[in-house]
């Protein structure tokens, strides 16, 4: 159940005393109106906070246990001076004034809340200051305690690493761990999408520490909402993103110096600024330091944030600049807030030296925005491309396989084709040799026919045989012969016409299985080819044969002109005229045939010249096509080939800023580290504090026996929660150990 007691140890008896300073200058009477309300107002917390028992045992107990607060302390408050009273009858009557001021005097009130809200005040202003008052969702809070959230265990977890220094929250499972994570349970309930974040418990035990848990959750609410909070704590963290961009562009603007000197060691923004942002400097800071800049913020803003930072720097720069990146580190973590020890006037006197420009912002904003689209444009591209490229590595090796089948079928087709080929000639020359066989067998059986028919003709008259004793016998026997000879030769003739029957078989399957593959363009056109050839060739044969008759008919005419001119020389001289012309005109036709001759000659040289030509011509068509398909193949080649290399190049820029990211995150891990061995180190001191001083009660005797006990039992329980957040840091250093090497 809800209750109204979530506030630090001070703030009951600070504003019980702060009500008696306003009452003794003059009595009730004589005060004004506004100052009477003031005092109702007060007097109305004072018995909010006194309704709740254990928020007072809490405190009293906090009181023994420590001899002073971090907030303050009823003993200085009962010595106000009269400034302090005065600035608290002011802000009394701010508040009650609250909306006319708000209005018109929004600039004095800037300039007041830039000066510090009192303590005492700091609940009911900041909740004026977000418009937190009578928000519908306070009602609806204690129905949401009895609700069970996922991040539960988170909160749990990181329950005691909040404010483990402070009075109200160090206890395990004290009342302020208690409202804590009621608070930070409700809101998550709330909203969902947030869930719980890290960083935000800092805030909400800053405004418990301030006001009771129904209206802290009432406030975390708004600051989520108006504060741009929530941006920063969802789980992308874009808003967060985004503030590192604009402070880095302030700090390159303003102090360039510093800015290269961060980009030279590689450190980036997010590694000192990030928690600024996330807790508002509440982990960074001294508490009053960064509650005082939590005043402004309520009043003006993430702009604060902004001014701070960039002050914080700007009065650091000279020291910065001589140090590298881990000293830079230490340098945040260890003397930075030891300069803010005597108080936050001067950083926000600083802060506010510091130009910021809200125009400026805005355009960083939409600068920054345009840039994160155009990475997530990118990334689409990039996912798209990735899938193109798998569906084209998918496909590729897919037409790999495909043309791998295609030249083993071809390859397999063109063994088959000259093993059938083989076959075949085999087969032609068995043919050939049976065919043979049958032959001789056949004139063998003619033969034998033959001669049986001669024997079977009739034989002659006894008379007419000198022999006729032996003869009949001699015949018989050339006759069983010769039957023998025949049946041999008939069974030869069998086995070659079975022998001739199996070839034609073979014959015919393997023509059946020629016609049955496919057809080779090549082929076709080689055999086009040759059968031009062939017949070139048979029109060459047959003009040679021609040439011939040709010839053999002059040789004829010659001789019969030598053997009529054989007597020439005994004719007349007319005659010898006569032959003369005929010799003319049979060297004329021999010259003619000779001419012919070679003319026949000629064109078959042409002929063949022809044959040669179209023979290159298709040898260079087909080269000139192969080197088209070779010149398309090259071309495809080397577009993959520079596809391939953008996406090689893709691939190592991609990879250098992997494995500059993975650098990044190492460096984190290693601070990280180092945090939790200098935490581990104050914690093993404390620790050895804690013993000595148990040693030295037990020693000196200060105690009573009973207060010593009681003494040393606490002093026990302390040094048993050191050693357990001692364990804690050892296994989240082991954690963090692991997660790196499972990285790498």
């Amino acid at each position: 159940m809800a209750s109204q007691v979530a506030t630090p140890t001070s703030l009951q008896t600070t504003a019980t005393s702060s009500s008696a300073s306003l009452s003794s200058p003059s009595s009730p009477a004589q005060l004004s109106p506004d100052d009477v309300e003031l005092l109702a107002k007060l007097e109305e917390q004072n018995r909010l906070l006194e309704t709740d028992s254990k928020s007072l045992r809490s405190m009293n107990g906090s009181r023994r246990n420590s001899g002073s607060s971090l907030v303050s302390s009823s003993s200085a408050s009962s010595n106000l001076s009269h400034l302090e009273e005065d600035s608290w009858i002011l802000w009394g009557r701010i508040v009650n004034e609250w909306e006319e001021v708000r209005k018109k005097k929004e600039k004095q009130l800037k300039d007041l809340v830039r000066k510090g809200v009192p303590h005492h005040f700091r609940a009911i202003v900041w909740q004026l200051l977000c418009n937190a008052q009578n928000m519908s969702i306070k009602d609806q809070y204690s129905e949401l305690l009895k609700m069970t959230s996922p991040c539960e265990k988170l909160i749990r977890r990181d329950i005691a690493r909040t404010y483990p220094e402070h009075e109200f929250f160090k206890e395990k499972d004290s009342l302020g761990q208690e409202v804590l994570f009621n608070v930070m349970k409700a809101y998550s309930l709330v909203d969902r999408e947030v869930g719980y974040c890290q960083g935000s418990a800092f805030i909400v035990g800053l405004l418990l520490m301030q006001m009771p848990e129904e209206e802290a959750f009432c406030v975390f609410v708004k600051l989520m909402q108006d504060y741009r909070l929530r941006e920063l704590f969802k789980p992308s963290m874009a808003e967060l993103g985004l503030c590192m961009y604009q402070f880095e562009c302030m700090i390159q603007e303003q102090l360039p110096e510093l800015h290269m000197h961060f980009q030279a060691q590689s450190f980036h923004t997010s590694m000192y600024a990030s928690s600024w942002f996330l807790t508002i400097f509440l982990t960074s800071f001294p508490l009053p330091v960064a509650t005082r800049i939590f005043d402004i913020f309520m009043c003006e803003g993430l702009e604060i944030v902004f001014r701070v930072g960039l002050a914080i720097l700007q009065m650091n720069q000279t020291e910065l600049i001589q140090l590298d990146m881990e000293g830079m580190l230490q340098h945040f973590q260890k003397v930075i807030p030891h300069q803010l020890d005597s108080g936050p006037d001067k950083v926000i006197q600083a802060a506010y030296q510091v130009k910021y420009n809200a125009k400026k912002m805005k355009k960083l904003e939409k600068e920054y925005t345009t840039i994160k689209t155009k990475e997530m444009e990118e990334q689409v591209e990039i996912k798209r491309l990735r899938t193109e490229n798998r569906l084209l590595k998918q496909r590729i090796d897919t037409l790999e396989k495909e043309s791998a089948s295609l030249a083993d079928r071809l390859i397999q087709g063109q063994v088959t084709r000259a093993q059938e080929a083989e076959e075949n000639y085999l087969v032609k020359r068995e043919l050939a040799t049976v065919k043979q066989q049958s032959e001789e067998a056949s004139a063998q059986l003619e033969q034998a026919q033959k001669t049986i028919r001669q024997l079977q003709q009739p034989q002659p008259p006894p008379q007419q045989q000198p022999h006729a004793k032996g003869a009949p016998r001699y015949s018989e026997e050339s006759v069983l012969q010769l039957e023998r000879e025949l049946v041999q030769a008939r069974l030869k003739e069998a086995e070659s016409q079975c022998a001739l029957k199996e070839m034609q078989d073979k014959i015919l399957d393997m023509e059946k299985r020629n016609t049955s593959l496919p057809d080779d363009t090549n082929v076709a056109r080689l055999q086009e080819e040759l059968i031009g050839v062939k017949l070139r060739e048979a029109e060459a044969l047959t003009g040679l044969k021609e040439l011939r008759q040709q010839v053999r008919d002059l040789e004829e005419h010659w001789q019969r002109h030598l053997a009529r001119t054989a007597g020439r020389w005994k004719d007349s001289p007319r005659k010898n005229t006569l032959s003369e012309l005929q010799d003319e005109l049979m060297s004329v036709r021999l010259r003619e045939a000779e001419a012919q001759a070679e003319l026949r000659e000629t064109r078959q040289r042409m002929l063949e010249m022809e044959t040669q030509n179209q023979i290159h011509s298709n040898q260079l068509r087909r080269a000139e096509q192969e080197s088209r398909c070779l010149q398309e193949c090259v071309q495809t080649l080397t577009a993959q080939n520079k596809d391939l290399h953008v996406q090689l190049q893709e691939i190592k820029r991609r990879q250098a800023e992997i494995e500059c990211k993975s650098k990044e995150e190492v460096m984190a891990v290693r601070l990280r580290e180092a945090d939790n061995i200098a935490a581990m180190a104050e914690l093993q001191q404390q620790i050895s504090e804690l013993e000595i001083q148990k040693e030295e009660g037990k020693v000196q005797g200060q105690l009573n026996h009973t207060d010593s006990s009681q003494y040393i039992r606490d002093l026990k329980d302390q040094i048993v929660d050191l050693k357990h957040e001692v364990s804690l840091d050892s296994l989240l250093k082991r954690t963090e150990g692991s997660v790196q090497s499972a990285h790498f």
